[in-house]
């Protein structure tokens, strides 16, 4: 862990956002940043549980992407990687600084990996993040989810409580009805909320208390899912099953 190299991220973070809203662009903060903004009570958990920040990642809509490597050209950074950027340039974009030697990941209107979450209109109802809601999608439709991730959406999860709204909680009804739709990506969901409650005994920092709050918040979340009535496109094809693969293989991007 290098608490001031966190520092110097969540700095040029909100440097970058304050650069984007001189220019009328919209960033908002994705990743474990955005955890880290939004719980401050635990945030001394990031250093117990050796969760390091790694990069900075950034939603913004399509509109925007006119201009966005002179923008970030002119804040000392470059195209990561040339062939990611033609072939990717208009899902996603990703910008390196020598000088910091660090990258910044910039998606258009939805992250597109192992599922889809959808980014339009829900942008400006957070600031200066997504919203907790689309953090815990982010976080939970990734097939091969990583510790990192685990922890993340722990400190969330003990943080914030969970409901029917938008601010400063997990919107119950927005995941369950999206995930009624799509039986690939409730399943992927679903088994990771499962994952992240099995991992809870793993870490020492967390008490008795903290891990039973995590644990109830992610069995009212299933709950909820599970009672959502669903589509009769997720019934057939939760008959297959995962006999047939059920998301999107995800490119690895190197420099």
């Amino acid at each position: 862990m290098d608490p001031e190299r966190d520092k110097a991220f969540v700095e040029e973070a909100h440097k970058l956002i304050e650069k984007g809203r001189e220019k009328g662009i919209i960033f908002r903060l994705l990743g474990s940043i955005a955890v880290k903004h939004h719980s401050p009570k635990y945030r001394y958990l990031y250093d117990e549980m050796k969760r390091p920040l790694t990069d900075i990642d950034f939603m913004t809509y399509g509109k925007f992407r006119e201009g966005m490597r002179k923008f970030f050209k002119d804040l000392g950074y470059e195209p990561m990687n040339p062939r990611f950027f033609a072939l990717y340039g208009k899902k996603r974009q990703i910008y390196w600084s020598d000088e910091k030697k660090w990258q910044v990941d910039i998606f258009f209107d939805e992250l597109d990996m192992c599922h889809k979450v959808d980014f339009r209109n829900r942008l400006e109802m957070d600031d200066p993040t997504i919203t907790l809601t689309d953090i815990l999608l982010e976080k939970m439709q990734i097939v091969e989810i990583n510790p990192k991730d685990i922890k993340d959406t722990i400190i969330m999860l003990l943080e914030h409580d969970i409901g029917d709204k938008e601010e400063e909680t997990v919107n119950m009804n927005y995941i369950s009805k999206l995930l009624s739709k799509d039986w690939g990506y409730y399943y992927t969901v679903t088994t990771n909320l499962k994952k992240v409650k099995d991992f809870l005994g793993e870490f020492e920092s967390l008490t008795d208390e903290n891990r039973k709050i995590v644990a109830d918040r992610i069995d009212k979340i299933l709950e909820r899912i599970e009672d959502e009535p669903k589509s009769l496109k997720w019934k057939i094809r939760s008959k297959v099953g995962t006999k047939k693969k059920w998301y999107k293989e995800v490119e690895e991007v190197g420099r």
